[in-house]
């Protein structure tokens, strides 16, 4: 009997997951479904691109997954029962359940309101494909002049408000941070920011708290207010609520809890990978929300389901960052150098190399999704469940969370 392996959710983590088992297990042995409410690979790192008017090449999974034997399942997941071991969704055929003996949860997250008012009824989101087609909407009936904010910091944040400016030079844009503007960044990094953002003519509202949202403006912590036509909230992401409904560990924002090889800490047949889980890795600093994390994730946990149901040698490598890239419209860029644990050095990369360092990367990230047939294969015959009675250890107690090689 083939041993059944769901995949939920088909981003970058989900996918990569996906196509990496179907490479590392012989296809007579194990069943790969791959559940997904879309059938195009969605590049979320691109989002921003998308809602000023770039076009996306179109990825059907069909065709990516064409010859890996990975069965594409297009429906809503609505729930998980760990503890029966089934995936309810709904699809074109109507609702059904789905059973597994290996399950790997890649929901990943959507856009966070944070609970203030008026966010839900008047901004803006591009944490999607739906999010940032209604953007580039509303930013092509904007009349020159009129203004757009964009509310959060970080790096989401400064993406979206450098494109969107430099895709439309006519209208007055602005940023609204609760911090210093990039004051995670070195000092060349914090001075290149400044520099883009003066000459695009991004007005920086920084160590600004937005407690409100209206139609045509934001309110702020001091008792002033931005005006604003359009606002653009990107102050961080939400998981999607399944996983905090079920009776997985999870943290108290819903991300389930996992070991260094990115399986549950509670059920040891459930592996999450991406946005959904929380791991562990260099100095035990929780892995931030990222394809950078998301995608070693999915590649330790591929590589550790084929390693304990083959009786193979778990993979050990641990997973550190090396930089953070930053596009800054089209035509600049930032490469922020950092340390394992992610805290920003000295050096950094800036300007046109920068831009054209983290398109490559960028193509990179979505072509080896793409592309999972190119994964080196080391099929192997499944000898033994995958799921042993004990539970995984803790987060962190064998070592940091693991970056598997390619």
């Amino acid at each position: 009997m083939q041993h059944r392996i769901i995949v939920l959710g088909a981003g970058y983590t989900g996918a990569t997951a996906a196509g990496r088992l179907a490479r590392r297990l012989r296809r007579e042995d194990v069943a790969i479904t791959l559940v997904n409410a879309e059938a195009d690979f969605v590049e979320r790192v691109r989002m921003h691109q998308l809602a000023v008017g770039h076009h996306l090449e179109p990825r059907p999974f069909g065709e990516m997954f064409a010859g890996t034997g990975v069965e594409l399942k297009l429906a809503q997941v609505t729930g998980v029962d760990v503890d029966r071991k089934a995936v309810a969704v709904v699809g074109a055929d109507g609702a059904e359940e789905l059973e597994y003996d290996t399950l790997v949860y890649a929901l990943g997250s959507g856009w966070n309101d944070q609970g203030v008012p008026g966010t839900a009824e008047h901004a803006h989101e591009i944490s999607g494909r739906p999010g940032a087609l209604r953007l580039r909407e509303r930013l092509a009936r904007l009349d020159a002049g009129q203004s757009v904010v964009v509310v959060g910091g970080g790096l989401t944040g400064i993406e979206a408000a450098t494109e969107i400016a430099e895709a439309r030079p006519d209208l007055d844009v602005a940023l609204a941070s609760q911090r210093g503007l990039g004051d995670w960044l070195s000092p060349k990094g914090r001075q290149h920011l400044r520099k883009v953002f003066d000459k695009l003519g991004i007005t920086a509202h920084e160590h600004t708290a937005v407690t409100g949202v209206e139609a045509d403006r934001v309110a702020t912590a001091d008792g002033t207010s931005i005006p604003a036509a359009v606002t653009v909230w990107t102050t961080g992401f939400a998981v999607h609520p399944i996983a905090r409904a079920t009776t997985l560990e999870v943290t108290d924002t819903g991300r389930i809890v996992v070991d260094a090889t990115m399986r549950s800490v509670s059920h040891p047949d459930v592996y999450a990978v991406g946005d959904a889980a929380l791991a562990t890795g260099a100095g035990d600093k929780p892995l931030r929300m990222s394809c950078a994390s998301g995608v070693p994730m999915a590649w330790q946990a591929a590589d550790a389901i084929a390693a304990r149901l083959t009786g193979g040698k778990l993979p050990n490598v641990p997973l550190r960052y090396f930089n953070q890239c930053i596009s800054l419209g089209r035509r600049e860029g930032l490469i922020q150098y950092v340390t394992a644990d992610d805290r920003a050095v000295r050096a950094a990369l800036t300007g046109r190399f920068a831009a054209v360092y983290k398109e490559l990367i960028c193509k990179g990230a979505a072509w080896g999704v793409a592309h999972p047939l190119l994964t080196p294969a080391r099929r192997r015959r499944v000898v033994r469940d995958a799921a042993p009675a004990a539970p995984a250890a803790p987060a962190g107690s064998t070592g940091s969370a693991v970056r598997a090689s390619a």
